[in-house]
């Protein structure tokens, strides 16, 4: 079994992935998370109204550093020189503000948890920056959306 997972080495003990002897190829990732709150709370929080100060610039910012600071985060992933880290918000419900991350890089691996993570800190400092106007915040529906390679 151990021959089928790639973490795994053959005594079955955790490890990083050799990814030497892949080219380096341009590789993309796009992945969301859902910030529930009640429609007052998002009101406010996108028109920088919350008390804690402008939560969308703040959430960008911590989901560019989580995604630059993954290999950190999740210690089988490889250090990656990211080209490009996207944050960006959508109210897709009176309730719900989608965050949406997209992460480029050139490199061997993919940068899916890159993703991830920035999309779920972003998320984070959202329910961080208005826990004080709302106790029933939720971040729901984490997902990779889409990853290509090479193009």
């Amino acid at each position: 079994m151990a021959e089928d997972l790639t973490h795994l080495d053959d005594q079955g003990r955790a490890r990083m992935v050799d990814v030497s002897g892949k080219p380096p190829v341009r590789r993309t990732a796009v992945a969301a998370a859902d910030f529930v709150a009640a429609a007052d709370t998002l009101d406010r929080l996108m028109a920088g109204q919350l008390p804690k100060g402008e939560a969308l610039a703040v959430a960008r910012v911590a989901g560019i550093a989580a995604a630059k600071r993954t290999d950190e985060l999740i210690p089988l992933c490889h250090p990656l020189p990211l080209d490009h880290v996207g944050i960006d918000f959508e109210r897709v419900a009176d309730d719900r503000l989608r965050v949406t991350a997209t992460v480029t890089t050139t490199a061997r691996t993919g940068v899916e948890m890159e993703a991830l993570a920035a999309a779920t800190v972003a998320g984070l400092n959202l329910y961080d920056m208005a826990k004080a106007v709302d106790k029933r915040l939720r971040l729901e529906a984490v997902q990779l959306i889409s990853k290509t390679k090479g193009a």
